[in-house]
C-alpha cells in the first residue's frame, strides 16, 4: 500500500434505528494513517427510546445505557469531534455513513456542538458494489419484502464474506435471532470495515488477527 492520506474509520452504537428518538451510547474510530484508536460510552439522554431490538443486538439493558456513572451523551460527542479535529483526514469511512454521519450530525446540532467531519464520507458499501460489479458483472441485489422491487443486499455480512472474513456478531431480522455471536461493538466493527477496505482497494491484510482469513483470488488480482 502506498503512503497516502487516509480517512477515519467510523461506527456507532445506539439504541436503536430511529435517528431522531434514539440515542448514542458508543463511539469508535481508527485513524488510517496512525492507527491511533478513540472508543468512549455514555448513557444516553433520558428522553431517547430504546428498540428491544437494539439490546439483543449489542448485548446491553436499558439500565446498560441509562447508567448515570457514564459520561453524557453530549461529552461523548465533544470528545469524539475534538479528537477527530486535527486528524490528517477529517473524511470518515463508513459502512453506512448516511446513518452514522447523519445521527451524529443532529445530536450536535441538538447540543450545540461545532461538529470538525467533513461532510463527504467514504462508504464501504459502494466500495463493495463497485468490486463486485468488476469481478461478476452485476451488482449484489435482494427481492425487497415490501414490493418485489429490488434493493442492494450488501450489507457489512455479505462484505465480510466478500473478504473472505466470517461475521461471527448477533445478527437480528425482523426481531429474531438469526445468528448468537459476538454483541456488536463500533471499534470492533471499525476494525472489520477498514479489513474490508483494505481487502477491496489493495488485495491486502491490515491486522494481524485477520490474517489468518485468506484473502479471495478476486480480490488479489
Amino acid at each position: 500500500m502506498k503512503s497516502q492520506i487516509m480517512p477515519v474509520v467510523l461506527d456507532i452504537e445506539t439504541s436503536g434505528l430511529d435517528r431522531a428518538r434514539c440515542g448514542v451510547w458508543q463511539i469508535g474510530a481508527i485513524d488510517l494513517n496512525t492507527m491511533e484508536e478513540f472508543l468512549q460510552e455514555s448513557r444516553i439522554d433520558n428522553d431517547d427510546f430504546i428498540e428491544s431490538d437494539a439490546l439483543l443486538v449489542i448485548g446491553k439493558t436499558e439500565e446498560d445505557l441509562r447508567d448515570e456513572q457514564k459520561i453524557s451523551q453530549r461529552d461523548l460527542l465533544a470528545n469524539f469531534y475534538k479528537w477527530i479535529e486535527k486528524k490528517a483526514m477529517r473524511n470518515v469511512l463508513c459502512q453506512n455513513p448516511q446513518f452514522d454521519v447523519s445521527i451524529l450530525e443532529m445530536r450536535a446540532k441538538k447540543y450545540g456542538i461545532k461538529k470538525t467531519i467533513q461532510h463527504r464520507a467514504f462508504d464501504l458499501h459502494t466500495i463493495a458494489q463497485v468490486m463486485h460489479l468488476k469481478n461478476r458483472e452485476e451488482f449484489l441485489v435482494k427481492a425487497a419484502r415490501e414490493n418485489g422491487n429490488f434493493e442492494s443486499d450488501m450489507n457489512l455480512t455479505n462484505i465480510l464474506q466478500m473478504c473472505g472474513l466470517p461475521d461471527k456478531r448477533t445478527q437480528i431480522v425482523d426481531g429474531k435471532i438469526m445468528q448468537k455471536g459476538n454483541p456488536h461493538n463500533a471499534l470492533e466493527d471499525c476494525k472489520l470495515t477498514a479489513e474490508c477496505f483494505s481487502r477491496l482497494l489493495y488485495g491486502k491484510n491490515m491486522f494481524p488477527e485477520y490474517s489468518k482469513y485468506e484473502i479471495p483470488e478476486e480480490l488479489r488480482k
